[in-house]
């Protein structure tokens, strides 16, 4: 009998950010590609110790992106639009991508627009990379 192949994790250093009709891809961090369903619980008629568990809403927190600031301006005029009360919504994809650099897992998302967008902490006593953050408010996240 042959032993079991053995399959490493991917490392979570590697990934990049697609967005529809942005060039913006590479970030330093990215949380939220989750999905999660509302619990709706209620008790039936003659059955006074259950609770019947239903699925509910289906629930996408928002996409936190983090990366070193740089003169691009594209993920702010981005959020610009928000402000400015134009919402241009995108379709867009987190890829996780193996040492070679080459395409493992994406996760998609749909209709997302930014919703917050932080400029970096600035600190005269300290010399780390200044971080700019956007946050991506969307409606639907799946794993192709």
């Amino acid at each position: 009998m042959a032993p079991p192949t053995r399959v490493d994790p991917f490392t979570v250093l590697n990934f990049r950010l697609e967005i529809q009709g942005l060039a913006a891809s590479q970030f330093s961090e990215c949380n939220g590609l989750t999905s999660e369903v509302e619990v709706i619980e209620y008790r039936s008629g003659g059955q006074i110790n259950t609770v019947r568990k239903i699925p509910g809403l289906r629930k996408f927190p928002n996409l936190t992106l983090k990366r070193g600031i740089t003169k691009d301006r594209e993920l702010w005029e981005w959020h610009k639009t928000v402000l400015d009360g134009v919402t241009k919504r995108r379709d867009g994809s987190v890829v996780l991508l193996n040492a070679a650099g080459s395409e493992v897992l994406r996760w998609n998302f749909r209709q997302g627009w930014p919703t917050k967008y932080e400029g970096p902490a600035l600190n005269a006593s300290s010399d780390e990379v200044a971080i700019e953050t956007l946050e991506i408010a969307h409606e639907g996240l799946e794993l192709a």
